[in-house]
């Protein structure tokens, strides 16, 4: 499981303003269900132009739930000027931390609440801004761009835990490298060249990996995986926990197992599930 802060739990548990205005001021949505994550924030002002109410509604993990209750409570008493200024990283320090592979949820939430000010003041909604980079999520080279700035982002990792991009397929992990590169000054190092493995080689380099990359990450939401069989470069495995009944399981195997699998054993893996 995650290592959360009390106060991350707190209000997981206990969230403070579910729910709809209806006669809200500002409304601002963003997320999708498709992509896991959605978040809908509304908010009432009072006759000084300060937020006098804000309430959410979110569809996600504790994180997001937490992340969005707490920001409902920060802004609760801004005037519109001060909420503009709210960063991700003031959600996550109100919460007492998030995980680095949460800190996405607090970007919803910045994320919602610009939507929701620009709703208010009669803005047209913008329209995408910059290309497309990660075409399974949606996100611009803006977006990660703003991300890698704001937050000192160094890999493609943290691009994926803050804005979710490179987190799927692994198509775009390239651009997101150049967009690091152009921004902090670094260089992606020159890609290595294929190894001819033996099969007992490319076994014991599966069961490193698995043992290594991949089963801590999915032990810590209850979830495993073992391997089953290798023939040639085609790995069968098997999901258990959590991860059996999961509906992103697909995405889990083929994106996630995959990719790893062909970084740190070879670019020809092919991975196949194994029901139990």
């Amino acid at each position: 499981m995650w290592e959360y802060t009390d106060k991350v739990k707190d209000h997981f548990l206990n969230p403070r303003n579910v729910g709809v205005i209806e006669d809200a001021d500002g409304i601002g949505e963003v997320g999708s269900l498709a992509c896991g994550d959605a978040l809908k924030l509304t908010f009432k002002l009072d006759e000084n132009q300060r937020i006098r109410d804000a309430k959410f509604q979110t569809f996600g993990c504790a994180s997001a739930i937490a992340s969005s209750s707490a920001l409902t409570e920060i802004i609760k008493g801004l005037s519109l000027e001060e909420a503009s200024k709210i960063t991700n990283e003031d959600i996550a320090d109100y919460l007492g931390d998030l995980p680095k592979e949460k800190m996405h949820c607090s970007v919803m939430g910045r994320d919602a609440l610009e939507k929701a000010i620009a709703h208010y003041r009669g803005e047209a909604e913008k329209k995408i801004d910059g290309e497309i980079v990660c075409e399974c999520f949606g996100v611009t080279d803006r977006e990660i761009e703003r991300a890698v700035r704001e937050n000192s982002l160094r890999s493609i990792e943290d691009v994926t835990n803050f804005v979710k991009a490179g987190g799927a397929c692994g198509n775009c992990h390239e651009k997101i490298e150049q967009i690091i590169g152009r921004i902090i000054g670094t260089q992606k190092p020159a890609a290595k060249k294929p190894v001819r493995l033996t099969n007992l080689q490319k076994i014991k380099l599966v069961e490193e990996t698995l043992d290594r990359e991949i089963k801590p990450a999915l032990q810590k939401d209850g979830g495993d995986i073992e391997l089953v069989d290798v023939d040639g470069n085609t790995v069968f495995l098997r999901l258990c926990g959590n991860c059996a009944a999961c509906s992103a399981s697909q995405i889990t195997l083929k994106h996630y197992v995959e990719t790893k699998l062909q970084e740190f054993v070879t670019p020809e893996i092919v991975v196949e599930e194994v029901a139990g």
